[in-house]
């Protein structure tokens, strides 16, 4: 694969991956994702955040370094958290969009061109399982979870739980994040003024280890956090100037 993207001195598109012992699938994630954005033919980056792994993802991001050279790898000092990843790849993204996708696979990278096509008319392209293969379990507590949400903070995103969405690099540029807010991206960002579309992307049976939440782990810091950002929203400042001398 050619070395060219991370050789541009102006990189367009960004990728931030959060992982957490994701030693399993990182090989294939940053192999498979280089194929995607090749494709693309616009100058890439592919920033995975390691936050805090114990075992050996950081070794493995090491060596695909040497492979793909448009990677660059941070790794945070102890667990923080993925709002804490995410916020530190966004820090760290040189592109004029940002897309952002899991270590596991499990989402489609393949929906990539799709979502940056939807960026022609929106600030921000977020996917939506349109074929979920988890267990019934999971998609009743994640259909659940994503009405809930919804109801409470009067949004209308059909699945908060898709990591893969694609936004234009201004739109992150003045975003405070606070631990657990990246559930909530979509509705931060179109309180900010920026709009939004869903684009269907494709959903994987899960390859490799465990799902890193489940329905009791998500549950009460959920409803705290969907708490919070209603209480946000109903303090937000919105006002428009209607006249200037």
């Amino acid at each position: 694969m050619s070395a060219s993207p991370q050789q541009s001195t102006e990189v367009e598109l960004s990728v931030v991956i959060p992982a957490y012992n994701e030693e399993e699938s990182l090989h294939a994630c940053v192999e498979e994702l280089a194929g995607v954005m090749g494709g693309i033919g616009r100058p890439y980056e592919i920033v995975v955040v390691d936050d805090g792994s114990t075992d050996g993802t950081f070794s493995v991001l090491r060596a695909a370094k040497q492979r793909v050279p448009a990677l660059v790898a941070l790794r945070l000092e102890q667990r923080c958290g993925q709002t804490a990843a995410f916020d530190a790849g966004f820090k760290a993204a040189r592109g004029q969009v940002v897309i952002t996708l899991d270590a596991d696979l499990q989402n489609d990278p393949g929906g990539i061109p799709q979502l940056l096509a939807a960026l022609e008319q929106y600030d921000v392209a977020c996917g939506y399982r349109r074929e979920r293969h988890d267990s019934l379990t999971r998609r009743i507590s994640s259909r659940t979870a994503n009405w809930v949400r919804n109801a409470l903070t009067h949004e209308q995103i059909r699945d908060v739980g898709c990591s893969l969405r694609a936004m234009k690099a201004e739109c992150l540029r003045d975003l405070k994040l606070y631990d657990g807010m990246h559930r909530f991206l979509p509705t931060l960002l179109r309180m900010d003024g920026w709009t939004i579309t869903e684009v269907p992307v494709d959903h994987r049976r899960r390859r490799w280890g465990r799902g890193k939440y489940g329905v009791w782990n998500r549950l009460f810091r959920g409803l705290r956090d969907v708490f919070a950002v209603r209480w946000m929203r109903s303090r937000w400042l919105d006002y428009r100037i209607a006249e200037r001398l």
